[in-house]
């Protein structure tokens, strides 16, 4: 599996300049491409993770550990003029994998950036292993982790970000570069998060549908995980079994003479139809893993939603402080007192203030008021520019969930039908075997 992403290229620059000027701390990614679209062509160039390799080193705290390591290649297509293709391959662990998607979720809040495979097994049928360095768990995380680099590289705004294009192309140092940003200061917190949740008073009904539309997929989908992980079960069962009658009719074909021939045939194609399940069931799980990528896209949804929380929640404190000092400045001006305050109440023990201190208390509440308009203005521009965008990558995601979902099903359909008609073909030899006995 392959695909590509678009990036700057030009006859005369190399794959390492080109990386040099991506790296340059004073030219912004975005500024850069904007560059390079007006002077340049667009080079395509093809992705995959092509590999995955056990590892044993030691980790931050100086512990020894096993993990697993995962090899990108870039490969440039080739030029049309003859030109040799360039290809790159560097390895990158599941954890920086974790770090590029973190990075993108903080610096892209209203994107519903991809989400990666499961680090460790879930949904599981009691064949399949749990432990997240079984063969064939990692070579399905491996082709997980593809299609996460793939779903950001065909993303229209993902696929130009400079810490993106870094991840695929500079082994050293990347980790270095990406805290650099400084995305970690920049991240919500989770109780910040979850206090604008229950206080905002004025939530976006768009937003509060579509977060329960995500806890719904979310819901729906685990469902559908465990009910396929019984069927798994209670399917494997029923196919060994048959290898019972493998056996009983070899048993029996070695006292018949006239019908020996035909038992014996009759159960070999019953334990052929007893060893096929195997097959079946590791591709069934390639397509509980595209299930799982929309499980996983449910939370996507949430994040969306919550900064959008969030910037509401901030909007909304700034106007109620900024109405709050208004109220405080016509207070001051007219010397009369709407509410109770613990200034009023200082002012009834002590004294009234000088005019020349009331005045100078205005001019600075003037001052802050002037200083909240121009804040609650800006918030509000920040606010519907992120609705705008926000709704927009959504519309995206929702005709891309539509397309992949109808596929996986009716490929998980065709699966079905393909595997009944295995066991009709396998009854129809044997009903064969009987009638030549």
């Amino acid at each position: 599996m392959r695909g590509s992403i678009p990036v700057p290229w030009d006859h005369d620059l190399s794959r390492r300049q080109l990386l040099d000027r991506l790296s340059h701390p004073g030219a912004p990614i975005n500024n850069f491409i904007k560059m390079t679209e007006s002077n340049f062509w667009l080079k395509k160039i093809e992705i995959s993770v092509s590999e995955a390799e056990k590892r044993t080193g030691r980790n931050a705290m100086n512990m020894q550990e096993t993990y697993t390591a995962y090899l990108i290649e870039t490969r440039s297509v080739e030029h049309t003029d003859g030109q040799s293709v360039l290809t790159d391959s560097l390895w990158r662990r599941y954890s920086e994998f974790e770090l590029l998607r973190n990075y993108l979720l903080v610096y892209y809040p209203h994107i519903v950036v991809p989400p990666l495979p499961e680090k460790r097994a879930e949904f599981v049928w009691h064949k399949l292993s749990a432990d997240n360095m079984d063969p064939d768990f990692v070579e399905r995380r491996r082709i997980g982790l593809e299609n996460f680099l793939l779903r950001v590289a065909s993303h229209p705004i993902l696929c130009r970000d400079k810490i993106f294009y870094l991840f695929l192309t500079q082994e050293g140092n990347w980790k270095e570069t990406v805290n650099e940003t400084g995305f970690q200061l920049k991240a919500d917190s989770r109780l910040k998060a979850l206090n604008a949740t229950f206080r905002v008073k004025n939530p976006d009904k768009r937003f509060t549908e579509l977060k329960h539309y995500s806890d719904e997929l979310q819901s729906v989908i685990s469902h559908l995980l465990r009910v396929r992980a019984r069927v798994a079960d209670r399917l494997y069962g029923v196919y060994k079994v048959h290898g019972n009658y493998g056996r009983v009719f070899s048993e029996w074909s070695a006292i018949e003479k006239e019908m020996g021939d035909g038992l014996q045939s009759a159960g070999h194609h019953m334990d052929v139809y007893a060893s096929s399940i195997d097959d079946i069931l590791e591709d069934e799980e390639h397509y509980a893993d595209q299930l799982k990528e929309y499980l996983f896209y449910a939370e996507a949804l949430r994040a969306v939603c919550r900064k959008h929380e969030l910037m509401q929640y901030d909007l909304e404190m700034a106007a109620q402080d900024l109405a709050s000092k208004k109220q405080q400045c016509e207070e001051l001006a007219t010397g009369t007192v709407r509410t109770f305050s613990l200034k009023g109440m200082t002012t009834k023990l002590f004294g009234q203030e000088t005019p020349e201190q009331r005045e100078a208390r205005i001019k600075v509440l003037e001052e802050q008021i002037n200083e909240g308009e121009q804040q609650l203005k800006s918030k509000n521009l920040e606010g519907r520019e992120f609705v705008k965008n926000a709704w927009a990558d959504i519309e995206r995601f929702k005709e891309q969930k539509n397309h992949d979902l109808k596929e996986a099903l009716i490929s998980y359909a065709v699966m079905q039908i393909s595997m009944c008609k295995k066991g009709i073909q396998v009854w129809t030899n044997a009903k064969e075997c009987f009638s030549k006995m």
